[in-house]
């Protein structure tokens, strides 16, 4: 592999971006394509469905061979609130191939013993989220309840684009949030974006249940998101 190839990719990885390594194999010749940067008209549609389903393959471009060789940051769920919900969805969360966070500034719910072995911290959205900032490949799930810890972590869901931000609550206190939000600057685009009430409607009652149904809504956006390479 050249080294200006690898240095694409490793470029992208840090970058937790999605990218391609399109090699023509009649001819050896390879090409990087990263999400975000202009594609191949020719590579388009079979570059999307590759980032989109994270397999790897060989597709056939106007008559040639192609191997598509996908390589996808990890994808990650950002759960805000140390609830009987995210100690749900860290059971779920690896089962699927996903890494889980989870921040919430009460200590008397974040401890270790609840959430033994996930990744925990015990402070606040606006605190950790600069330091570890969001971004296209994250789906942010805020469950507390508390507007004082879900407002900041959803309004930077959206403004970093994460490619799903739920939120939990009743369709009266979803018009608040987005009432608040509002005021925080985020457009009515932006905002249209947050899924609420959180999860797919599959009657869920449990936490448990509302767990595998916000589990379910993260795999699906994931897997018909938009690619930040898509034309506008």
């Amino acid at each position: 592999m050249e080294l200006s190839v690898l240095a694409a990719l490793n470029a992208a990885r840090q970058a937790r971006k999605g990218s391609l390594l399109a090699t023509y194999l009649a001819t050896g010749r390879s090409e990087v394509l990263i999400e975000g940067d202009a594609w191949p008209e020719t590579l388009r549609e079979a570059a999307e469905k590759a980032l989109r389903t994270g397999k790897s393959g060989t597709v056939d471009i106007e008559g040639a061979s192609v191997f598509l060789n996908v390589h996808l940051p990890p994808p990650r769920i950002v759960a805000i609130g140390a609830v009987h919900i995210t100690q749900a969805l860290a059971r779920l969360a690896p089962v699927v191939g996903y890494d889980l966070t989870i921040i919430d500034p009460r200590t008397a719910f974040a401890t270790p013993d609840r959430f033994e072995g996930v990744d925990l911290v015990a402070d606040w959205p606006e605190d950790v989220l600069p330091q570890r900032p969001l971004d296209a490949y994250t789906a942010l799930a805020a469950v507390t309840h508390d507007p004082k810890i879900d407002d900041f972590a959803l309004a930077e869901g959206l403004r970093r684009g994460c490619f799903y931000v739920g939120a939990l609550g009743s369709r009266k206190t979803h018009a608040k949030r987005l009432e608040r939000l509002a005021a925080l600057g985020l457009s009515e685009t932006q905002l249209s974006g947050i899924r609420a009430p959180i999860g797919l409607d599959i009657g869920a009652s449990s936490p448990e249940e509302i767990a595998l149904a916000v589990m379910a809504e993260i795999v699906q956006a994931f897997r018909r998101r938009a690619l930040s390479g898509d034309p506008a």
